[in-house]
């Protein structure tokens, strides 16, 4: 039996670091406000801690992290309290992100969660749709489906503002 990095505060700090980045941008595109945002990255490293999980390898790692933020923030969307409160996303920060957002990214960002998760996993991240397809626990020809939808739309997005 492999032994657990996470055995130790230095193993978890080690990748809480590799990862942390990564997996506050998968929660942003989930949750578009940074407070919300970081609940979820918070609740992501803490249900690694909880977990006695020996990782394979590096893409293991960062592959389980993936699958767990994305499904903390589904479920954060299905509870009773989200369904019942309705707040107003329209409310600026005047803080900065820990990232930055250009024109493109604000494009994926205005998908709907099921294209912009496999766009961003896609591009920004450089998995391959069988990779994706695996983390999110979806078919391939689904993830390839819906990254072709995702494609499409974009590309309208942007056909559109170079109309006008």
């Amino acid at each position: 039996m492999k032994n657990s990095p996470l055995q130790s505060n230095e193993g978890f700090i080690q990748i809480y670091h590799r990862h942390v980045d990564m997996v506050y941008r998968i929660c942003f595109i989930y949750m578009k406000n940074k407070y919300d945002t970081e609940d979820m990255v918070q609740n992501t490293f803490i249900r690694l801690m909880n977990h006695d999980i020996t990782f394979e390898n590096y893409e293991h790692e960062k592959a389980w992290l993936i699958r767990t933020a994305t499904n903390l923030c589904k479920d954060h969307f299905k509870s009773w309290w989200k369904k019942r409160v309705r707040i107003n996303n329209n409310v600026s920060d005047k803080r900065q992100e820990t990232f930055v957002i250009d024109g493109t990214l604000k494009k994926v960002l205005s998908l709907p969660p099921k294209y912009k998760a496999v766009i961003y996993m896609y591009y920004y991240e450089g998995y391959s749709t069988v990779d994706i397809a695996h983390i999110l626990n979806k078919n391939e020809s689904t993830i390839r489906g819906q990254l072709l939808t995702a494609r499409k739309r974009l590309k309208a997005m942007i056909e559109r503002e170079s109309e006008q």
